[in-house]
């Protein structure tokens, strides 16, 4: 496998996606939607991770409109400041449109055979979901996604497969919360929703303060089985 860097053209502007790619010919394709750290190490780890399983994954740079380029970790107080403005700044419906065109450019590109799906944590696990309901992808997988909530709605529009990991304790989707998203998701034919008992938010995370070998595992396991089925 190799990593690479793509461009991806909009109407608005072009910007850049990390890529990571297995030897094979043709292989199906894995957008990977990135955390509130930008397209960092962690990112490009879970792309060459998806690569050695024979996937080509790319991992596009969604904060390009409000600063290109953003690669930092949640190993400093300055940077975990700097992620929450971009949080805030971030434009989840220009986001979606960036996804579309990332997925329109990665199943056109003569390594892809066609079956795109999607992967994202955190932000990118809100996106994930909104990539589910509203592009053309496969399949699709929502880690610890925020603010799903204001959107279950759309769920209705849903007519590909959804695998979604939710971490019981996660600070950032309290219970009450978690129980609404359930409530509103767990009997729709497309959507399977696991949960992880006593983990906080981004428990997939490696060298994160809540990361949990164990379950990032088993939850990772589920990811690779879905995709297996629904993209192979």
């Amino acid at each position: 496998m190799s990593g690479e860097t793509m461009t991806i053209t909009t109407p608005d502007g072009a910007f850049s996606a990390y890529v990571a790619r297995p030897k094979a010919a043709k292989d199906p394709a894995i957008v990977v939607l990135h955390e509130i750290y930008g397209v960092n190490a962690v990112m490009r780890g879970v792309c060459d991770a998806l690569a050695a399983q024979g996937y080509v994954a790319v991992c596009p740079d969604l904060f390009w409109r409000i600063e290109p380029g953003i690669d930092i970790t949640d190993q400093s107080e300055a940077e975990w400041k700097r992620a929450f403005e971009l949080y805030n700044a971030f434009d989840v419906e220009t986001g979606l449109a960036d996804i579309a065109a990332t997925i329109d450019a990665v199943r056109g590109r003569p390594d892809v055979n066609g079956k795109v799906g999607a992967v994202g944590y955190c932000l990118g696990g809100l996106l994930a979901f909104l990539t589910a309901t509203r592009t053309d992808a496969d399949a699709s997988v929502s880690y610890y996604g925020v603010g799903i909530e204001k959107y279950t709605a759309e769920a209705a529009k849903l007519a590909r497969p959804l695998l979604m990991h939710m971490a019981e304790e996660d600070q950032f989707s309290p219970k009450p919360v978690q129980e609404l998203i359930k409530a509103a998701l767990r009997n729709h034919p497309q959507i399977e929703i696991y949960t992880y008992p006593g983990r906080d938010h981004a428990f997939a995370r490696p060298g994160g303060e809540h990361y949990d070998e164990t379950d990032a595992k088993l939850a990772d396991a589920r990811t690779m089985a879905f995709f297996q089925t629904n993209l192979n």
